[in-house]
């Protein structure tokens, strides 16, 4: 960018401002250009970002190179994300969520139904290292049971999301946590000790809330015990239920445990399922074609419902609802929108860190941090920036920790202070940002949108301010000189 002049703070923003202007209006005009709102959106925007570049003497080629690197950065990401719907329609297919969701309607108290799924959320998360295995593993299944209780999906996922980001940012298996402390020159350890001040307040506070939310929904009825009672006949009825099953998930679990790859991990629980449903589930495989062959061909790539007489007879719109996704969700086909989303995302992230719009609006921030609260809340205002505008968690990690690590330095403030704020704030908020990479994974994965579970999500929100309100009390902060706490 030699020849091109520095982009103004006014025009770095412009690109947003018309970004916003246009999903506030979505949300008053829902799908007004169709089922590719979104992309149309972001990717209209991305146009605007180009010509505001090339008025700046910014090269057409340099901007297509940044785009260029930036979808590329993700193909790890689109091919996890493929692989999840496989993951979704294969496990499916085999009985495993199926079997989930007998056992856990049959066993688990509706009455402590999300607490209880904050909690085994976050202790799967914390065992992968991931909230993207925890969301498309036990969280699937868990809003299918949350459908059977008669919750709503947008508490579930909350709920689910959650305690996924809690295990995503506490354990030394994640790899934002590793991000972070890596970024910013702590020891992870130190890093992960250092966040709990913040997190496990934050965490108790959720769980609170959803426990309240629990006791104040409606009284489960008898009427709703029948439900129960029909639901799991249907299942033993179409599916071989057993706790063999849940070979499958553990099996991939403990892969991430020992830190395999999610590619090859993933891949592993995709093909375990494959070979439990030849043995187990030929009933469910003559449904969805004569072929057994083109029925598992189906489960992995085109999976789109199992024929099911039983619920077609029923009557009962409300177990129709709580069971449905089970025999109509699922394949790579499915994740197509998502992955669609995700790339148009990160053509607009390409184009705004082309013309330099990242780091303007970035060193303005940095700018306004005279203190110890300034720095933190500029950092958490970028975080929020980037994860919003770039599309990517990671970014929203790795921009504002080299941008403000300098800062925080020379104002004697140690650097597990601003691996803890990154965390804090750029790695939960990513699911909470429609085109934010994670985002749009979990809304592909759990069937749920953002704008539906986003006030239930309720660690994701409320780690900033937690952060805020310990940089702002004084409270936990420690320095380089004293490392005192």
């Amino acid at each position: 960018m030699s020849n091109s002049k520095e982009i103004s703070l006014i025009t770095s923003i412009f690109p947003i401002i018309f970004l916003v202007s246009m999903l506030v209006y979505n949300i008053f005009n829902n799908e007004w250009l169709g089922a590719y709102t979104f992309h149309i959106i972001l990717l209209t925007t991305a146009a605007i970002v180009t010509i505001t570049g090339l008025i700046n003497k910014v090269t057409l080629k340099e901007i297509f190179i940044k785009i260029y690197n930036s979808v590329k950065s993700i193909k790890t990401p689109i091919i996890i994300l493929l692989l999840v719907g496989a993951l979704a329609g294969t496990w499916k297919v085999s009985g495993v969520i199926p079997a989930m969701v007998y056992y856990g309607i049959n066993f688990i108290d509706p009455t402590i139904f999300l607490p209880l799924t904050l909690l085994i959320t976050a202790i799967v998360s914390l065992t992968a290292g991931s909230s993207y295995i925890t969301s498309a593993t036990i969280g699937v299944a868990l809003v299918s049971v949350g459908n059977a209780f008669g919750i709503p999906p947008s508490m579930t996922a909350g709920a689910v999301i959650s305690g996924a980001y809690f295990g995503d940012k506490m354990s030394p298996l994640s790899d934002t946590t590793n991000l972070a402390s890596a970024i910013s020159g702590t020891d992870l350890y130190t890093h992960i000790k250092y966040m709990m001040y913040t997190t496990f307040p934050t965490f108790i506070i959720t769980f609170i809330v959803f426990s309240i939310i629990t006791l104040n929904l409606n009284s489960f009825s008898s009427n709703d015990a029948i439900e129960i009672g029909v639901i799991s006949e249907i299942l033993k009825k179409d599916f071989y239920i057993s706790p063999l099953l849940f070979a499958i998930p553990v099996s991939v679990l403990v892969l991430a445990y020992f830190k395999v790859k999610p590619v090859i991990a993933l891949s592993f629980g995709v093909l375990f399922a494959i070979i439990v449903s030849v043995i187990f589930q030929s009933n469910i495989l003559e449904q969805i074609d004569i072929s057994t062959l083109k029925a598992i061909f189906s489960s992995v790539f085109t999976f789109t419902e199992i024929p099911l007489e039983v619920i077609d007879n029923t009557k009962n719109t409300k177990l129709l609802e709580g069971i449905n996704d089970l025999y109509t969700r699922g394949g790579m086909e499915s994740m197509l929108w998502v992955i669609l989303l995700t790339m148009c995302a990160m053509v607009f992230g390409g184009a705004m860190e082309a013309i330099g719009a990242l780091n303007k609006i970035t060193n303005e921030l940095l700018k306004l941090a005279d203190s110890a609260f300034g720095l933190v809340t500029s950092t958490v205002a970028s975080c929020l920036g980037v994860n919003l505008f770039a599309s990517d968690q990671y970014l929203a990690i790795i921009i504002p920790g080299k941008m403000f690590k300098k800062a925080y330095e020379e104002n004697n403030l140690a650097p597990e202070n601003l691996s803890r704020t990154l965390e804090d704030s750029g790695t939960v908020t990513s699911a909470l940002i429609p085109w934010n990479t994670c985002g749009a994974y979990h809304y592909g994965v759990l069937g749920v949108s953002v704008a539906d579970y986003f006030v239930y999500a309720i660690f994701n929100w409320l780690s900033p301010i937690m952060t805020l309100i310990y940089a702002g009390i004084g409270i936990k902060i420690r320095t380089i000189i004293s490392n005192t706490k």
